[in-house]
């Protein structure tokens, strides 16, 4: 799902974590990067899907998703059955849309935050 919506191939990042397409970091601090665009970890006991400009701006598709947890910019999901996967696919390309079109910067996540998690 993450590689038809980001049209990138899969890598992996830091331990476990899948992502898909990249963008520049930087810091206000002068500290620079690269992070996915969108990624996942597959743990043992859940799926994390990170939503690098948070969850908030996705309640309504969340209240629609099934069962879940949120923390910040993390989706968190026990079952893939336990779920509808074209909201989930919805949330990630529209995450996936904001985060390309906003090319964002680290010093750039407050922007992110104001846009869509006030």
């Amino acid at each position: 799902m993450m590689q038809r919506t980001s049209g990138h191939e899969p890598e992996l990042y830091s331990v476990g974590t899948i992502g898909f397409g990249t963008y520049h970091c930087k810091y206000d601090s002068g500290r620079e990067g690269d992070a996915a665009n969108i990624c996942f970890y597959p743990r043992k006991n859940k799926i994390t899907i990170y939503l690098m400009d948070g969850t908030a701006r996705y309640a309504d598709l969340l209240a629609k998703l099934g069962k879940h947890t949120i923390t910040g910019y993390c989706l968190h999901i026990k079952k893939l059955s336990d779920i509808e996967l074209p909201v989930l696919e919805q949330i990630v390309r529209q995450s996936n849309e904001f985060i390309t079109n906003k090319s964002p910067r680290w010093a750039d996540r407050q922007n992110i935050m104001e846009d869509g998690n006030s």
